[in-house]
């Protein structure tokens, strides 16, 4: 491996934040296009930055470069992460569409209070997100629903949409099948459980907090919400993946085995025939083309800059700008939120964080779950709370579908999970006794 410490060898990086974050403004904020922030596609600008490495590194030939992405790619922590992502992919879609989400959502409705109508949605996208796995796809799911409860009690729609962000969050964060959990717990090179469990103790007090202050913020519903029906059938997906994973079954076996068991559940209550199950699981499939297409060509950014000593360079400057076990975590803490407000995605933002993290961990001692944990966190925090964030833009959207015209920016002074996420992270770090 070249030696050098060159920070001109993360030009690529450089190149990918400038393009990507320029033109999402341009767009966004001055042509205001019709998906904004979005219209620029994270895969074409992470190819240009391909492109970039592949020009600037004159020490190898084009044969060897092609060697050294291929060693890149061919990491079992990468193919493995995936692997995991497509399945995750066919379980969302096929729990979807078996009715899965609607269930639980009037299952937890009808054994909730209309008291704590708000903070029952913040708990529903708990769990929804946590046996999902996808932030976005719990906010899709119940955007419609915290539009019922604000018509419903009369709660402001921002209040009750930021409710179910957080919960959404909160899975995200934390669920052993989420793309961030994967690509954390990959990149570190710890179990799933370890990453599982402290993450957990660090956030609870988040969640609790959040949950109390929105029962404290919505003292008096008084009309009585409207509640589907449930099917206690289409629950049971979610509730064997998650136990599954929990228990320590390989992710990749409980998502298929979750994945046939909604196909199933789907077929026998008559959501889809069983001719349609090839596509409804290809479907979710192809929802996570994006993210596992990125993995890969990150991948190979990744294994040149690295060749060419960038990498050692980045850690050499963040390690003299640190002092302490405890600067250490704060700065990959910093690290992962600037490359998350930079992408607007916290999986890319680990996936691109995640190799430095782990050089800066093995310097100051700080164990893989914690540093896993850290990731996570900070990544979910900073992306629970941008306005242009895929998450926001969903809560957004389920509003206007119901005929609302409400803004990102009139949700985030009710995104109390995401900060409180954040400041209990960073309470963790600094309460904590060195080397714990």
């Amino acid at each position: 491996m070249n030696q050098n410490k060159k920070l001109s060898a993360l030009l690529p990086v450089g190149v990918f934040l400038a393009l990507y974050l320029g033109f999402g403004i341009l767009f966004e904020y001055v042509l205001h296009t019709p998906g904004g922030f979005y219209d620029v596609q994270a895969v074409v600008v992470f190819l240009i930055a391909l492109l970039v490495a592949v020009i600037q590194d004159r020490a190898h030939s084009f044969e060897e470069k092609i060697s050294i992405m291929a060693r890149g790619v061919s990491d079992s922590n990468i193919i493995l992460m995936c692997l995991v992502f497509l399945a995750a992919g066919a379980f969302s879609g096929a729990v979807e569409a078996a009715g899965g989400a609607e269930s639980t959502v009037a299952l937890f409705l009808t054994i909730l209070p209309d008291k704590i109508a708000v903070g029952g949605l913040f708990l529903i996208a708990c769990f929804i997100s946590l046996s999902m796995g996808s932030s976005c796809a719990t906010i899709a799911a119940l955007a419609s629903f915290a539009v019922a409860v604000s018509e419903a009690t009369g709660f402001s729609m921002a209040l009750c949409l930021a409710a179910v962000v957080g919960g959404a969050m909160f899975g995200d964060n934390l669920s052993v099948i989420s793309d961030t959990t994967i690509a954390a717990v990959r990149t570190q090179g710890c179990e799933m459980r370890d990453k599982f469990r402290m993450n957990f103790w660090i956030v609870l007090p988040a969640a609790v907090l959040t949950f109390v202050l929105l029962i404290v913020m919505t003292p008096s519903a008084s009309t009585q919400l409207q509640i589907g029906e449930y099917n206690l059938l289409k629950v049971l997906p979610y509730l064997v993946v998650l136990a599954g994973a929990l228990i320590g079954v390989n992710v990749f076996v409980v998502l298929l085995a979750g994945t046939v068991l909604s196909l199933v559940v789907g077929i026998a209550s008559g959501a889809f025939a069983w001719t349609e199950s090839f596509n409804i699981a290809f479907s979710g499939i192809s929802a996570m083309y994006d993210i596992t297409v990125i993995s890969i060509v990150v991948a190979c950014i990744g294994a040149l800059v690295r060749e060419n000593g960038g990498i050692d360079a980045l850690i050499g400057f963040i390690r003299r700008r640190m002092r302490s076990e405890r600067s250490a975590q704060l700065g990959i803490g910093a690290l992962v939120m600037g490359v998350d407000v930079a992408t607007a995605n916290n999986t890319i933002a680990i996936v691109m964080s995640g190799p430095i993290a782990k050089e800066i961990s093995a310097e100051y001692g700080i164990s893989p779950k914690r540093t896993a944990s850290l990731l996570d966190i900070f990544a979910a925090a900073m992306q629970g709370i941008l306005p242009y964030g895929a998450q926001l833009l969903y809560a957004v959207s389920g509003a206007a579908a119901a005929g609302y015209a409400i803004s990102s920016l009139d949700i985030i002074p009710y995104l109390y999970y995401p900060i409180f996420m954040a400041i209990s992270a960073v309470l963790f770090i600094l309460v904590q006794k060195k080397g714990k």
